[in-house]
């Protein structure tokens, strides 16, 4: 075992510490299956229930998962860059050949990207409310619900929030037609002027990560995006993002 463990020292601890280094050197590479808990608990002299511990202490860290029937397996990391102020410039969405920002982040790094989305009535959460000038909490808004894909995995999901009278204005922001996706028919109702992100990290909820296919000690970044157009904030976005699918990557200049 590596000498470096942790102040704790049940059987489990130092055990998890040792399979820990050897997945962050690459000793053990991402995607290779551990051995059986019997041969991991031989070869570390501990009890079955001691080794099944210590791989519970892997899944709960997001180091290692278990596939039904198959075994535990190091998990893989797929990386993918969000380009924080880039990703919203006007001439994706807008230019000679629009698209959705998902869209085009995701080809530019190779990635094949999917999307379910359905558009719903609902009544206006607390969030939406305190960002929407027009909207008190309970009214009824509209919310286009997505739930999006990179090579067949669930990335995120992204619920944007409207009130029904932009929706009134905008049948193709309620059906989710057109091209340059979601910012460009916001843009349609009143040129989009400002957007606002604020981020936090946290544990997913028990349904997210179901409508995520999340696995077990994965966290997600809370994403809530406001759209500030000429006539004052007109849609409210909050996306759930697998924390192990995602970069930030900012880059803008020093403000005055």
């Amino acid at each position: 075992m590596s000498d470096h463990f942790t102040d704790a020292r049940p059987k489990q601890v130092r055990v998890s510490d040792d399979l820990r280094a050897k997945i962050k050197t690459g000793t053990l590479s991402p995607g290779s299956m551990l051995p059986s808990l019997d041969a991991l608990a031989a070869e570390y002299s501990v009890s079955v229930t001691a080794m099944r511990r210590a791989i519970e202490l892997l899944k709960n860290e997001g180091l290692v998962l278990s596939r039904q029937g198959k075994g535990n397996f190091v998990r893989e990391a797929i990386p993918v860059k969000r380009h924080g102020m880039q990703r919203y410039s006007r001439s994706v969405w807008g230019g000679n050949d629009p698209k959705p920002l998902l869209a085009a982040e995701g080809a530019a790094q190779g990635k094949d990207v999917g999307q379910e989305a359905d558009t719903e009535q609902t009544e206006a959460p607390a969030f939406v409310a305190e960002r929407l000038p027009d909207v008190s909490e309970g009214d009824l808004v509209y919310v286009r619900r997505r739930v999006t894909r990179l090579d067949g995995v669930i990335n995120q999901s992204a619920d944007s929030y409207f009130s029904l009278a932009v929706g009134e204005r905008s049948p193709a922001v309620v059906a989710g037609e057109g091209a340059g996706g979601h910012i460009a028919r916001i843009d349609a109702i009143s040129p989009v002027v400002e957007i606002q992100e604020e981020i936090a990290s946290r544990m997913p909820s028990g349904p997210e990560s179901a409508r995520l296919e999340i696995p077990p000690g994965t966290p997600v970044v809370d994403v809530i995006r406001t759209y500030h157009c000429e006539e004052g904030p007109l849609d409210v976005t909050r996306f759930v993002i697998r924390g192990d699918m995602v970069v930030f990557d900012y880059q803008f200049a020093v403000p005055d």
